[in-house]
């Protein structure tokens, strides 16, 4: 029988060779010197092989132990070595369906979809959080203590917001499951009630016009990159969401018609949104393609006019300029104009809801010339770069008065 120290003085030879400790169970050493455990056996009046490992990896004691594991089976009838391929086949199941490879899969579907890049990176970060604790688990085994533990280690972290979007990714994601029959319940159906309620923030923004002037002149006194500064000079006329700023492509800018189309694909409510341009808003983009027109962004990032710029760009810009985040957000200037708009009288809720971009209707899914308020719409855009401008110049404020 072999030992330990026997094996450790084993020499490889030209060929192959074996080297048998008992019950079948032995060596092969090959002539690169590795040394692999094999077991010979009979079953149904077949000998085969099996595989148990190499040393030193498997030890003696462990190669015996599982010798005699394959003795046992081979007592109640079953075939070792099919077992093991049996066992290598379920593994490579659960592989291909653990949460990893779901959520990849998932991911993969809600790009086909048609969903916003940002929405699509969000998702991916979302991912991320359950991939690095439960990537590896089988979907149809996870339990509800399994992901709560996940979505509370965020917690612990201060990241209570991001715990409830998590939880809210991992529903989506079972759910995916459940539906392509990898999975029959929804573990993170309701644990939403095991966390801390988040509280709702919202986007900063400057609400008194005095201050808003004083913004506006900062922004055309700016004198940072030419594109981040031609980018936060237009976005308090047009008022658009960051994300479907940075994206902007001069294909969807029509100067003869004055209108910035924006494809279904770039926007949150996944409709095709047209805004009209103000007089004040064409002349920013007009000297703004006069830079950048070599690339297809309006906006394009400082290294590369492949990309589109940095979300962070706007809200850095405005932190340089003395804007803190619990002040003034990229965002904010969505907030400025809906206040502003509403308060003012002048115009119809609806048509400010359209002009944000708020409103998901049948209504508003046809082509912009036909569009539920979009002659009003022209007309508030050219009244609200105006305004503002006032604001910009110091002109005399006069507050709204409030419609009872």
């Amino acid at each position: 029988m072999l030992t330990d120290s026997a094996i450790k003085t084993i020499k490889s030879k030209a060929k192959p060779f074996k080297i048998y400790d008992g019950g079948g169970l032995f060596l092969l050493i090959s002539p690169n010197n590795a040394k692999l455990w094999r077991l010979k056996f009979a079953f149904e009046g077949k000998e085969k092989l099996l595989a148990i490992g190499a040393y030193p990896a498997i030890g003696l004691k462990d190669a015996r132990k599982r010798r005699d594991d394959a003795k046992e089976q081979l007592a109640n009838g079953i075939d070792p070595a099919f077992d093991k391929r049996q066992e290598k086949h379920r593994a490579k199941q659960q592989a291909a369906n653990s949460l990893k490879a779901i959520s990849d899969e998932f991911l993969e579907k809600i790009t086909k979809d048609g969903l916003a890049q940002n929405t699509i990176n969000k998702n991916h970060y979302l991912a991320r959080h359950l991939i690095l604790d439960l990537g590896n688990r089988p979907i149809s085994r996870i339990e509800p203590y399994e992901v709560l533990a996940v979505l509370k280690k965020i917690e612990r972290r201060g990241k209570v917001e991001t715990a409830h979007r998590v939880c809210s990714y991992a529903a989506r994601l079972f759910r995916y499951a459940i539906v392509t029959g990898r999975a029959k319940f929804n573990p993170a159906a309701d644990l939403s009630e095991g966390l801390v309620v988040a509280k709702v923030t919202h986007h900063a923004a400057i609400l008194d016009r005095k201050e808003v002037g004083a913004l506006l002149r900062a922004i055309s006194d700016y004198d940072g990159h030419f594109t981040t500064r031609q980018a936060l000079r237009l976005i308090p006329y047009i008022f658009v969401r960051p994300g479907e700023l940075r994206h902007a492509e001069w294909s969807e800018i029509d100067f003869n018609e004055k209108v910035w189309k924006i494809a279904a694909s770039k926007m949150k409510m996944r409709n095709d949104f047209v805004f009209p341009l103000s007089s004040q808003a064409i002349a920013i983009l007009e000297k703004t393609k006069m830079v950048a027109s070599n690339s297809k962004y309006v906006f394009p990032s400082i290294r590369s006019g492949s990309r589109p710029m940095s979300e962070n760009t706007i809200n850095g810009a405005l932190r340089r300029m003395g804007y803190d985040k619990d002040t003034m957000t990229g965002h904010g200037f969505r907030s400025i104009a809906s206040t502003f708009l509403n308060e003012s009288g002048k115009w119809s809720s609806d048509a400010i809801e359209h002009a944000l971009a708020h409103k998901d209707s049948n209504r508003v899914r046809g082509t912009y010339h036909r569009g539920t308020h979009w002659d009003e719409r022209i007309e508030m855009a050219q009244w609200w770069a105006n305004y503002i401008d006032t604001l910009r110049d110091g002109g005399e404020i006069i507050p709204f008065m409030r419609q009872i």
